[in-house]
């Protein structure tokens, strides 16, 4: 079992900032509320691991959402998404991109995926007392990450789950 080591709290790594070379991935998009994001990331993913195995597509990675447009109040634009190892044709459903490569600013949370909110801000405050700025313009994020590492089948508990926050940096 993949352990990282924690800030003094317990809940997440140190933030750092680290490079990510581009990768390709399908993805289902969605518009969701904050009322039902938690609901329907696990039902796109199921559908996006469904999609893989009918069409026999190999994931080279963990499952991901993408945040594209991030409006509290009113609605998220998001993306279910699974890397693979070469650039992939989607259908109506399921569509092809390409994560930018770049400097990301992350850090690994450890815990539930409710209390993703709290390692959220301290990734943000973080950059923003570093004088960082993101790859956004207002609400739309060129590449906001919440990656999930860990397999719900080998790691039942959700308390126990491990998420990398990577947030793109202004390049």
């Amino acid at each position: 079992m993949r352990r990282v080591p924690l800030d003094k709290e317990g809940r997440h790594t140190v933030p750092e900032i680290i490079e990510r070379p581009e990768q390709p991935y399908l993805f289902i998009p969605a518009a969701v509320s904050m009322q039902t994001i938690g609901q329907t990331i696990p039902e796109l993913h199921g559908g996006l691991f469904g999609w893989f195995g009918a069409h026999g597509v190999q994931p080279a990675g963990a499952p991901f959402v993408k945040y594209d447009l991030i409006d509290m109040d009113r609605r998220l634009e998001i993306e279910i998404g699974l890397p693979v190892a070469t650039p992939a044709d989607g259908d109506e459903r399921v569509q092809a991109g390409t994560l930018p490569g770049g400097k990301y600013a992350r850090l690994l949370h450890v815990g539930h995926p409710s209390t993703l909110v709290d390692a959220t801000r301290s990734l943000l405050d973080w950059a923003a007392e570093q004088g960082l700025e993101w790859d956004a313009d207002g609400d739309r994020w060129g590449s906001r990450l919440e990656i999930y590492l860990d397999d719900p089948a080998e790691q039942p508990d959700m308390n126990k789950w491990e998420t990398e926050l990577a947030f793109r940096l202004a390049q």
